[in-house]
């Protein structure tokens, strides 16, 4: 399979983007839309994976200008393509435009270890949010770039 990835703005893909998390996170995870959608999509620099065959939008992700990763989503039928790993990439590339040191994500605890193939540590102890546990995990910046040049993709702006 091969995909396109982009660096979008939210007031210009809004819709796909929101197809995409709807079904991710509305439909599948069952988190209201209200709590969804805030006010960190208009300021935040997202991602969008498209697959090239069909030109389907099938994932997307966020970064806010402070740092934070956050609404990773691809459609289920592409998680096994391991997309999410070019969406990281292309969140890493943005940390490393807008000069952050580092960047971090609200991990829930069951997917901690997933992040740290991503060079994401632990920081603090666990702690709830709407009735989930999280974990606040960090990455360096320098060090996610360099474990991300070992990997092929192509990314448009």
């Amino acid at each position: 399979m091969s995909y396109s990835i982009s660096q979008v703005k939210w007031q210009q893909a809004a819709p796909l983007l929101k197809n995409i998390r709807e079904k991710v996170f509305v439909c599948e995870r069952r988190i209201p839309k209200k709590i969804e959608f805030d006010k960190g999509d208009r300021t935040a620099y997202h991602m969008l994976v498209c697959d090239d065959t069909n030109q389907e939008p099938i994932a997307t992700g966020r970064i806010s200008p402070q740092g934070e990763i956050s609404r990773i989503a691809v459609v289920m039928g592409h998680r096994s393509n391991k997309v999410d790993k070019f969406i990281m990439q292309g969140l890493f590339s943005i940390a490393h435009e807008l000069s952050l040191k580092e960047v971090f994500i609200t991990s829930p605890l069951e997917k901690v270890d997933y992040f740290t193939q991503f060079d994401f540590r632990t920081v603090g102890s666990v702690y709830m949010i709407a009735g989930m546990p999280k974990q606040r995990m960090v990455c360096n910046i320098t060090d996610a770039i360099a474990s991300a040049e070992t990997a092929k993709f192509y990314l448009n702006h």
